[in-house]
């Protein structure tokens, strides 16, 4: 097979292991070791990777590819981000599963139906999956991908649907009660003076 026609990533390459080739690599499969399941990986630019060796360590997998043999070609791998194409991937995975890739482009829905933004990227910094959606003219807006924040995915129909608040959208009651205390978020902070000026 040739470079992936529809990507999805499915591992980076870190940190050189040794002086045999082996590297450390991140994978993004629920089973790290079912990396090694999917044929050949494929960077960016083509370059195909046969994993010829795995075995786990710590929060990683230390992989040997085909073809690099020593600690200078295994640091040259550094940040190398691995896909497949998606037809590799199963489809019969629980209902409240989805892959990274089939949520990106997806419309983005407030509780009344209304289309009110579109899913840009997913983010995982450790602590769940975050959506990355364009709202507007806003950009950036992280919703967590919780049950609570998104109720409804539907890949078929092409889009999620968020509940503002549960999402952080919206002020709720309590915030807004503590506007009217006369709290301004919006408000610059408050300091003395001459705090943090040269004078």
């Amino acid at each position: 097979m040739s470079k992936p026609q529809n990507p999805v990533q499915m591992a980076v390459i870190g940190a050189a292991h040794g002086i045999k080739g082996e590297v450390r690599v991140k994978t993004f499969t629920g089973e790290p070791l079912a990396l090694a399941d999917y044929g050949p990986l494929y960077a960016r630019d083509g370059r195909a990777f046969q994993i010829i060796d795995i075995r786990p360590a710590n929060t990683v997998v230390v992989v040997r590819f085909k073809g690099v043999s020593d600690r200078n070609a295994a640091e040259a791998l550094a940040g190398t981000e691995l896909f497949v194409d998606r037809s590799m991937l199963p489809d019969d995975g629980e209902e409240d599963e989805f892959y990274h890739a089939d949520l990106v482009g997806l419309a983005v829905r407030d509780d009344t139906g209304a289309e009110i933004g579109k899913v840009v990227a997913v983010h995982n910094f450790g602590g769940g999956d975050i959506l990355d959606v364009t709202l507007g003219g806003r950009k950036g807006v992280l919703i967590p991908f919780t049950q609570a924040a998104v109720p409804q995915v539907s890949i078929a129909e092409g889009f999620v649907r968020v509940d503002p608040a549960a999402a952080g959208l919206v002020d709720d009651e309590d915030s807004e009660a503590s506007g009217r205390d006369g709290f301004d978020p919006k408000g610059r902070p408050r300091g003395p003076r001459d705090a943090g000026g040269n004078r």
